[in-house]
Parts: structure tokens; sequence; C-alpha cells
């Protein structure tokens, strides 16, 4: 680990908890900080706490021997520069590929980690990580089960937020852990989606940034739930949902969401 993250270490007051506030949200990374690193890589989420991340969004996959990486999509071609599928290659085979020239030449030999590397980060630094079961296209056999057992052999239970478009895995996800919380991703407009997600024994909305609007927000907050928008970039926006209170803000420039929310306060100590 390099000196910038371990100062960053030593910054943090003890571990965070995954549970933002209103004009407090939690940052989360989106994939690390895909804006500047390729993303999913150790690269991009150490960035992003150097950036100012108080969160890192992260997809969860296995490989066919079993072993939780981290990466988006179901197949190698557009970030590893491999063909076939992540569920059909072995742990071995999927850490020798290079997951970060895709994205510029000076990024060639990062690796597609394994869930512990971004977990011993996450106890270290004390920063939250929302775990995306990817388990809708392809079903695989026990990854709640893993990913679980990961999260507490590392101790980061109350850092850990565990979301999914899957909406059953997440029913299985609180049942082996009721103490992990988690969060339902979907897309399109709900009706009173925290209505819903308390059906699940979900704790936050993880919902794509059209479907959200500040009435909704405040109810959600009303009934606790949290929301979290994804992926949000532009700043006008931005500064929309922190207005609205959202407990925390999928992005993938986390700087952009420090200064916003620095500006915030610099503004309200004026009107002090």
């Amino acid at each position: 680990m390099n000196e910038t993250i371990q100062g960053m270490t030593a910054a943090h007051e003890g571990k965070r908890k995954a549970a933002g506030k209103p004009g407090a949200p939690i940052i989360f990374a989106h994939r690390g900080a895909s804006g500047s690193r390729p993303e999913n890589t150790m690269s991009a989420f150490q960035r992003a706490v150097e950036l100012g991340a108080t969160g890192i969004e992260t997809d969860v996959q296995l490989s066919v021997d079993g072993e939780p990486v981290l990466i988006h999509d179901e197949t190698l071609s557009r970030t590893a520069g491999a063909s076939g599928w992540v569920g059909d290659k072995t742990y071995e085979e999927l850490s020798s590929l290079d997951a970060g020239s895709w994205y510029h030449p000076e990024f060639m030999g990062e690796r597609i980690p394994h869930l512990d590397e971004l977990l011993q980060l996450v106890r270290k630094t004390g920063i939250v990580v929302n775990l995306e079961l990817k388990n809708t296209v392809r079903v695989y056999e026990g990854l709640e089960q893993k990913v679980i057992a990961a999260v507490r052999e590392h101790g980061v239970e109350n850092q850990t937020i565990i979301s999914s478009f899957n909406h059953y895995s997440l029913v299985l996800c609180k049942k082996l852990a009721p103490e992990i919380r988690t969060g339902i991703l979907y897309i399109e407009g709900l009706y009173r989606p925290w209505d819903y997600a308390k059906s699940l024994g979900s704790d936050a909305l993880h919902a794509y940034d059209p479907a959200v609007r500040a009435e909704w927000v405040q109810e959600a907050l009303e009934a606790g739930t949290d929301y979290h928008p994804f992926t949000v970039n532009d700043e006008s926006r931005l500064r929309e949902l922190i207005a609205m209170g959202a407990a925390g803000i999928i992005t993938d420039h986390p700087d952009r969401v420090v200064r916003l929310l620095a500006e915030r306060r610099a503004n309200d100590e004026m009107i002090r």
C-alpha cells in the first residue's frame, strides 16, 4: 500500500458504517475511481481512497473453482482482453489476465482482483464497501455464502452493504447475515420502493438515478430506508441529490462529490 493510502488510513476516525445520512452521503466510487483508472482494479480502488471517497462499489462473481473475483461483465472481452465467461475460468486463469491496458497502456499488468484484496483495503482504511452480486445473467451457486464468509473473516460487517438486481439473492443474504446491510438494485420506477425494500428486509434503494425524486427520498427517509442512486457524474445533478438528502451517491468521479460537499459546508458556515 502506498504512502497516500496509509495517510488516508490514519485520517479516518475509526471504521465507517455502511449507513449515510442527509447532508453527509456515503461517496461510493463506482467500480473504484473508474473515471480515471481501469474499473474494478486495485489501482481504481486505491485511487478512490486517495480522492476522498468514503465508499467503494464493486461487482462480485465466482471463478469456476469457486473464488470470488471483482469484475463487472460476465464475459472477459471488454476489460480483460480474453474470450469466454468469467464463470468458466479458474482463478489462476483469471488472475493472469491483463485488466488494465484496455483503459490505457500505463495500466498494463493490472489484474482482476480477488475479493480478499479489496476487503483488506476496506479493513485498513475504514472505508465502506458496496458488493454487488452479479447473479442475474448467470447464477453462481454459493456466491452469497462465500461473500458473507469473506466479509466476516475480515471483520468488516458494519462497513459492508450487499446489493443485487437479484432480489431473491438479497433475501437469502439477509437470512444468512442479518447484521449486514442490503440494497435493492432497480432501473424503473417502483411504486413506494421503500415498502418493497422492507418486505425483503433490505435497508437501501440502489436506484437508477432517473428513478429518484426529492419527495421519494424524503418518504423513504421517513420509512427508515436510504437512497443510494447510481451512476451520477453530472455536477448539477449531484448537487440536487445532496440537497434531497440522499444517504449515498454512486459515481465514477468521487472527487467531484468531495468538492461539492466541501463547498456546501463552506456556504453553510458563511450563512451562520
